[in-house]
């Protein structure tokens, strides 16, 4: 073991309490070339370790301790709250000696791979399939393939800079030529729907100790006032003649999605079992937000699923194809485009227009944003209040009409 370097501000716990938290973690000179650094984290969280090293020029690459455990490298923490072990919580002579480890077998040529923006991106998509953080994670992953990998990919986190990414930000927007306005808008608001999926990625690395710091992307404004509510939503006579459109295998995946606004990919998952029928609920397990829900039916729909779900067993998929296998991502798009031809609905219609059907018509029919929030799956009003807040505005007079106070003013 290596003389350990003695120092108050980190040499113990009950010194380490008296930092305070900040983005940039506190370094101590270990010997030339090498410092030992500490991040403290809030919400009385153990603080993790770190080694920096100077690689000329006034550079310098940050690496964290990690330890493997089965789903992956997991940050080294300090013996803040309990007895280091050797592994998964470090001590201050055990994290210096780490230090010097690494620091000698860069020297002897074992230096790790930086972490650059595409490792960053790769370690981000892998943590989301893993965590079913998402259930469509393809299509952030096809988005940053064709537009983050090429023009920032090889970037070392730690070069990254404000400039470069508000100079790809830019680009992102403008890539098909100025355009009119409402082109111009689009083009902004697909350009912030990427930045956020960039940002996810290097937040994650920052979490992951791959980068000493997140204020280059942190800096970084997305476009203002270019997100634009893209509802599209049938009326009731336009899904009365979509239904009447339908193969008999899909329509009684139409009439699931019009009768609850559950997601496609939420409904061909449903078991017979998830039909309430003494509560008139469906209870959905798998949403996009991996939080379980009870989506409440109308008499409509508890008939609707009482019928579907007569005399099966509780362990079968609810809604299958006509052959008796389930229905798989996308295989519901051919039989919607087919049947908004045969019904005559112009501009077709997708099948997540059906989610927005249901939200749309409750919505106008007087059923309050925080009631329709919580039937679909959201968190917040918010995402409902961007989408279909205009149409609750006869709602919210009507009820004012009703509801404010009279005093008897005279004439």
């Amino acid at each position: 073991m290596g003389r350990t370097v003695k120092d108050a501000s980190l040499g113990t716990p009950a010194a380490r309490a008296k930092l305070q938290v900040r983005a940039k973690p506190y370094y101590r000179a270990v010997q030339p070339g090498l410092h030992l650094g500490y991040a403290k984290r809030a919400r009385g969280k153990p603080g993790v370790w770190s080694a920096r090293f100077y690689c000329g020029d006034e550079r310098y690459e940050v690496e964290g301790f990690t330890y493997k455990v089965a789903h992956g490298d997991v940050a080294c923490t300090a013996d803040d709250q309990q007895p280091a072990d050797g592994t998964a919580v470090l001590s201050y002579a055990q994290a210096l000696d780490r230090a010097r480890q690494r620091y000698t077998e860069r020297a002897n040529g074992a230096v790790a791979k930086p972490a650059t923006v595409a490792s960053a991106l790769d370690a981000y998509f892998d943590w989301i399939e893993a965590h079913k953080k998402s259930t469509r994670p393809t299509e952030a992953r096809d988005r940053a393939q064709a537009t983050i990998y090429p023009a920032l990919g090889d970037i070392k986190l730690e070069d990254l800079t404000t400039g470069a990414v508000e100079k790809w930000l830019h680009a992102m927007a403008s890539r098909n030529g100025n355009g009119d306005e409402e082109t111009v808008r689009k083009q902004k608001a697909t350009a912030n729907r990427t930045l956020t999926i960039l940002r996810a990625a290097l937040n994650k690395a920052y979490r992951d100790e791959k980068v000493s710091s997140y204020d280059a992307w942190r800096r970084v404004k997305p476009f203002a006032a270019v997100e634009k509510a893209r509802v599209r939503f049938l009326t009731v006579d336009e899904c009365r003649r979509l239904l009447a459109a339908c193969s008999a295998e899909f329509r009684p995946l139409a009439q699931a999605a019009l009768t609850t606004g559950c997601r496609c990919g939420e409904l061909v998952r449903l078991t017979v079992d998830n039909f309430k029928p003494a509560s008139g609920t469906l209870h959905v397990l798998m949403s996009k937000s991996g939080k379980p829900r009870h989506v409440v039916l109308n008499a409509e729909g508890v008939a609707f699923f009482a019928a579907l779900c007569v005399d099966r067993p509780g362990h079968e998929l609810m809604l299958l194809r006509a052959n008796g296998q389930p229905w798989q991502r996308n295989s519901q798009c051919q039989p919607m485009a087919q049947a908004c031809r045969v019904a005559g609905i112009t501009p077709r219609a997708t099948f997540h227009a059906l989610r927005h059907t249901w939200a749309s018509l409750a919505v106008m029919n007087g059923t309050p944003l925080v009631v329709v929030a919580k039937n679909l799956g959201h968190t917040s009003t918010a995402m409902v209040e961007k989408h279909y807040g205009h149409l609750s505005e006869d709602y919210v007079s009507e009820a004012i009409r009703a509801g404010a106070p009279t005093f008897g003013f005279a004439s």
